[in-house]
């Protein structure tokens, strides 16, 4: 029997965060149970580019957030709206074309997808020299606009929210070119979850009030161990999950200094359940990422952010406030204080549980492939290929 050959979607992501690999990961398994006649390819942008200081760059850009969040702040704003200075930046980074040449030739793709901003201007900087004439998708990981996302090339966009829709148009993209179908999320967000079963499974006890602690992949959350300690004030025992991600140092030094928490205390690294932890959970704390904030959102799960950093992260955080989803603690106290609130107030839990339901985040990466697979069908109609669906 002779074998089909299976069209190809290339997707470009970026680990800079964790938000892109998740929606690259989301994207990748959503194309597999629905369009199993395509074979999506995930290739991470800046590793193919740049392979010998990838690694480097992704550490000082981590590094430079962190150490210098007010300046990140600052940056981000002044390039939120197309201007000279957005134009010199997408200039600098919009590199690595041979490179990009290269990999399309070796995969030939069908249609490309970027879920990371540079991997969107290379796309755009190839078809605007001729040498392409690929669709191309742009998904954008947070709950906000930025001139970075938008290059005049683009075919698509996929957003996560009404209200991002209207910002692109703002910034001068055509209605018709943007789907606001949500943040693709991985499948297992969408499932229901027996909470006792499920928490018995992690040795967790699932008749306790529960609050999952995310800090996203590097395990980055308020201030390390001060701030958990911080919750010794709560006046009653509370079951903890802290994820620490790739954080090692910080999950032994709460190991250590929680030994005598009046608290039940589960620590975990870097884990690829948390939908199941989700699951068990009545209130997230969590720096407000685009893609864990909406998968939290799917799961139904009440949020309580702390200390974003100043630009996407702050943008994301004002809309989930405004969209009755999630309280913001600005200090170590407040957030103490917050969480107390939450656990105490079963009718305003209800009530940001109810406010998820508004967004049907549950189909966000099928109704994103729907919008991807017409332009895949749409572009073979031009060029007379047929395929099978």
């Amino acid at each position: 029997m002779k074998k089909v050959k299976k069209e190809k979607i290339l997707i470009l992501t970026g680990n800079y965060g964790n938000g892109h690999n998740q929606v690259a990961q989301a994207l990748q398994d959503a194309v597999q149970i629905r369009f199993p006649h395509m074979e999506p390819v995930v290739i991470d942008f800046m590793e193919w580019i740049h392979p010998y200081v990838n690694h480097w760059s992704r550490l000082l850009y981590l590094q430079a957030v962190k150490t210098f969040p007010q300046v990140y702040g600052y940056l981000y704003q002044k390039t939120r709206k197309p201007n000279a200075l957005s134009h010199i930046v997408k200039i600098v980074f919009s590199t690595g074309i041979g490179r990009m040449m290269k990999l399309i030739g070796k995969v030939q793709p069908t249609i490309v997808i970027s879920t990371f901003p540079l991997a969107a201007g290379v796309m755009s900087k190839l078809k605007s020299y001729g040498l392409i004439d690929i669709p191309t998708v742009t998904t954008i990981t947070d709950h906000t606009d930025h001139s970075s996302w938008i290059y005049p090339y683009t075919d698509q966009y996929i957003v996560g929210s009404k209200i991002v829709r209207d910002s692109l148009i703002q910034l001068g993209v055509e209605e018709m070119q943007i789907s606001d179908t949500g943040i693709p999320i991985r499948p297992q967000f969408s499932q229901s979850m027996e909470r006792v079963k499920t928490a018995k499974k992690h040795g967790l006890d699932p008749y306790m009030p529960t609050v999952l602690v995310m800090g996203g992949g590097c395990g980055m959350i308020g201030d390390g161990s001060s701030t958990i300690q911080e919750f010794d004030q709560l006046p009653q025992p509370v079951q903890f999950i802290i994820v620490c991600g790739h954080n090692e140092k910080l999950r032994m030094e709460l190991s250590e200094k929680l030994k005598g928490s009046k608290h039940r205390i589960h620590l975990t690294g870097y884990i690829h359940y948390v939908h199941e932890l989700m699951a068990v959970s009545d209130i997230m704390i969590t720096k407000p990422g685009g893609v864990t904030t909406f998968e939290a959102i799917a799961m139904e799960l009440p949020m309580l952010l702390c200390k974003p950093i100043l630009g996407q992260e702050q943008d994301n955080a004002d809309f989930l406030v405004r969209s009755g989803v999630a309280i913001h603690a600005e200090t170590s106290r407040d957030l103490t204080k917050q969480l107390s609130k939450l656990l105490n107030d079963a009718k305003l839990l209800q009530e940001m549980k109810t406010n998820t339901k508004r967004f049907h985040p549950k189909e966000s990466a099928f109704a994103s492939l729907e919008v991807i697979f017409g332009i895949v069908k749409m572009n073979n109609r031009v060029n007379g290929i047929n395929i099978c669906s």
